[in-house]
Parts: C-alpha cells; sequence; structure tokens
C-alpha cells in the first residue's frame, strides 16, 4: 500500500488504493494531502519524506536564493507540481539552509533535481528545466 507525510503535521499516512489519491485527506489534521504545489521541506522533513514515502515518486530541487537559474525555475517547478501530483510529490531545499542535506545528496551545482521512488535516488540532474522538460525527465525515471 501507498503512503505519504502530512505536509501539513507530518504524519505519515496509508494511500487506499481504492480511492482516488489526489482527494486523500491526513487521518490526523484531516489537510488535504496533496496541493499541487511544491513542499518546502528542511534537512530532517527531506529525511522523513524519504524514509517513509512509499507507491509514489518525489522529486527535489535543491535550490539557493542567491541562484538565477533556480530563480527561474522556481515557476516552472510549481508548474510540474500541479501536472505530476498525486504521482509525485515535489520537494524543495533550500541549499543555504540545509547544507548537510545537500552535502549528503552529493550536490555541486543547482539547481539540482534529484527523483526518489521508495526510499533512493534513481534519476539525478542539474540545471535549469521547463515544465514540460521537468515533467518528461520525471516520468522517464519513473517508468525506468
Amino acid at each position: 500500500m501507498a503512503r505519504t507525510v502530512c505536509p501539513h503535521c507530518g504524519a505519515v499516512n496509508r494511500l487506499p488504493e481504492d480511492r482516488p489519491a489526489i482527494e486523500a485527506r491526513c487521518g490526523q489534521c484531516h489537510e488535504a494531502l496533496f496541493a499541487g504545489a511544491p513542499l518546502e521541506v528542511d534537512g530532517p522533513g527531506l529525511d522523513r519524506q524519504v524514509a517513509q514515502t512509499r507507491g509514489h515518486g518525489l522529486l527535489l530541487d535543491v535550490w539557493a536564493p542567491w541562484c538565477g537559474p533556480c530563480r527561474m525555475m522556481a515557476p516552472h517547478f510549481a508548474g510540474a507540481a500541479r501536472e505530476l501530483e498525486p504521482e509525485v510529490r515535489l520537494l524543495k531545499l533550500n541549499s543555504d539552509a540545509a547544507p548537510e542535506a545537500a552535502a549528503r545528496l552529493g550536490v555541486s551545482g543547482i539547481p539540482a533535481l534529484f527523483l526518489f521512488r521508495d526510499g533512493r535516488v534513481i534519476a539525478r540532474t542539474t540545471g535549469l528545466m521547463s515544465t514540460q522538460q521537468l515533467t518528461a525527465w520525471t516520468r522517464q525515471g519513473l517508468a525506468q
């Protein structure tokens, strides 16, 4: 059974296969589990998402506020969230605010993208992408 972490309270929720995931609500705080928007995470939040999410992908954007390409990609990443959720949850990690997490991932250039499935990185890349490129890259990575 698929499971996801609530973006509001952090509770782990199972996603029943017989109901649309897009309509799922948290069993603890009763908020929507998917909003079609990227979720800002810190290091511990990223670790929790990666460790607890099963049955759907996680797409992480490692960025920094001073990075021009990162700022240019932000609206495209938001557009990809609207297209990909609930199949994929999109996460944003500020590398300046969470340098340990970025270092653990081996980030050497930003924006850096990591695609996770069931707790492990299945694809990674760097550089600016459009909404269409993000969704195509993500779907291709999940199909392999």
